[in-house]
């Protein structure tokens, strides 16, 4: 028995109406007979087809707002029936069901509606219901019922047509069942996730995970994993809304990284001054504010040389050709910006392999938003960090309060240690950085290596003195103990942000005070693991 079986039949009813005038005209044409719903079947009609309307094959008008149109025997009888069983054809010639070979639905556009922001009712209003029971109901019978859900599928459709003389093979027809119950399942994740905060529910008994392919990638973090991209529909400007002008594919690490330097740089206001971030493993190799995107390039960049090779570069303000000149003059792996001048476009074709990504804005750092982790067994759910502090925030704790430049550097430094991994020790002079220490055991060891880089730097710029004399430091959570706040004093900081809370914060404050530096506790931390 072939598993070949032919289309003669077809359901279309689609609220993204994109290419369904040429679908209906390619069916139609093949000598498929056409069912349609409401503005659908008017969109077909008005192109000339022979349109027969669901009404008329169920005997009833749509009705209530278009709330019920196909929920009706007569539509779920011909997409449900089994073609091979006696008892389901005897059914369907006893109540004159005809059967329904193909299955083209797109839903009402829940997902649109909640990313422009629309009210309660007007969500509730965007739940379809037809839609999903009929996408069900023909993924259930894709041994014999093709249903497509995706505009990119309708020219597959076509294609499997015309190699099997106006016939579907099962595999085919499993390859979109599986894609129309993924539809169905983001769809319901969009609204059960909807509702959830519309309640206010921060941990509701279920909890869905939906995303839709973006990209393939040729391999994960490492080459024997295999990976993809998906996105989430949220539309929050970075990696995943970005538009890439040039440069090879994005691989698993590159999007990670973008992703890390990107959400880093929308920490700095770009009506305030230009910043830049070059991210390199996810952390922050090098972070500054300048007078000019270049001079925040060049602070960032000397702050850690060796690591910014091959490293992420995030720009605040749209790229200019200042900038794009310095970038190339290094080996950079990708450039995300708000936008980018035709001058900078030119000195960047020039390197073929330079990813150029560009958005429409940054990312708003305060906005709540869900983060998710896996682990063995299940998922962990957070808000994610979006925690801020502001000079009001700030206690001072020691006999000596910060000057007001230092006062902006350990701000500075503060928004940095929220970016890079725990433990985080990070060292900033004149709004930029001069050594982050990342991802350490322990805070003495993180405070160890900002001061080495710090050091290392200092001795590549032909500086008498370490990077980090008279820094600013910042440490994302307490210091359990005095030794890590004097490892930073002793590279050189002259005033230190921490968030306190610790057993011991009488000895750290006692040890600042005794090497005169100023300190203030913010009452937050920032761990980022």
């Amino acid at each position: 028995m072939t598993d070949l079986h032919p289309v003669r039949r077809a359901l279309l009813s689609v609220s993204d109406k994109t290419g369904l005038i040429e679908l209906g005209k390619a069916l139609d044409a093949r000598g498929v007979e056409l069912l349609s719903t409401g503005g659908s079947a008017k969109a077909l009609r008005d192109a000339g087809l022979v349109v027969k309307d669901v009404s008329e094959v169920t005997g009833f008008p749509e009705m209530m707002d278009g709330r019920v149109k196909t929920l009706h025997p007569m539509v779920h009888g011909g997409l449900l029936a089994l073609r091979d069983n006696d008892t389901h054809v005897a059914a369907m010639k006893e109540h004159g069901i005809g059967a329904i070979d193909l299955l083209v639905v797109n839903l009402y556009p829940f997902e649109a509606a909640l990313a422009r922001g629309a009210d309660y009712d007007e969500m509730i209003e965007n739940i379809d219901i037809g839609g999903p029971a009929m996408i069900r109901a023909a993924s259930k019978n894709h041994l014999f019922v093709n249903v497509v859900t995706d505009v990119q599928d309708y020219e597959a459709l076509l294609a499997e047509l015309d190699n099997n003389n106006g016939q579907t093979s099962y595999a085919f027809r499993q390859r979109l069942a599986q894609t129309a119950y993924a539809r169905t399942a983001a769809y319901d994740t969009a609204v059960s996730n909807w509702m959830a905060s519309a309640l206010e529910e921060k941990t509701p008994r279920r909890r869905a995970f939906a995303g839709e392919l973006k990209q393939t990638l040729r391999y994960g973090e490492n080459n024997h994993q295999e990976a993809a991209f998906y996105t989430d529909g949220s539309n929050r400007p970075g990696v995943a809304t970005a538009v890439q002008l040039q440069g090879k594919e994005l691989s698993y690490n590159n999007i990670n990284d973008t992703d890390a330097a990107y959400e880093l740089v929308a920490e700095f206001d770009p009506a305030d001054s230009p910043a830049v971030a070059i991210i390199k493993h996810a952390n922050p190799c090098g972070v500054a504010k300048g007078a000019t995107l270049a001079e925040a390039y060049q602070k960032a960049f000397d702050c850690d040389r060796t690591s910014a090779f091959g490293g992420i570069v995030a720009l605040n303000q749209p790229l200019d050709a200042e900038t794009a000149a310095k970038i190339t003059e290094i080996f950079t792996e990708v450039v995300i910006a708000p936008g980018a001048s035709g001058e900078a476009k030119e000195i960047f074709a020039a390197k073929k392999n330079l990813r150029l990504l560009l958005t429409d804005g940054l990312p708003d750092p305060r906005k709540p938003i869900v983060a998710y982790k896996q682990v063995a067994g299940g998922m962990l759910v957070q808000d994610k960090d979006v925690g801020y502090v502001g000079m009001e925030d700030l206690k001072v704790v020691t006999e000596k309060a910060p000057s007001d430049e230092q006062m902006q550097d350990l701000l500075f430094a503060w928004k940095v240690a929220k970016h890079v991994k725990s433990n985080a020790i990070v060292y900033v002079k004149d709004n930029a950085t001069v050594g982050v220490g990342a991802g350490q055991m322990s805070r003495l060891d993180s405070a160890n290596v900002a001061a080495a880089k710090a050091g290392r730097m200092a001795a590549e710029l032909g500086l008498k003195e370490s990077l980090a004399k008279g820094c600013a430091v910042a440490s994302d959570a307490f210091f359990p103990f005095p030794d890590g706040l004097l490892e930073a004093a002793a590279a050189g900081g002259t005033c230190v942000i921490q968030p306190g809370g610790s057993m011991r914060d009488d000895e750290v404050i006692k040890a600042a005070n005794e090497k005169g530096l100023a300190m203030v506790f913010t009452g937050m931390r920032h761990f980022r693991h």
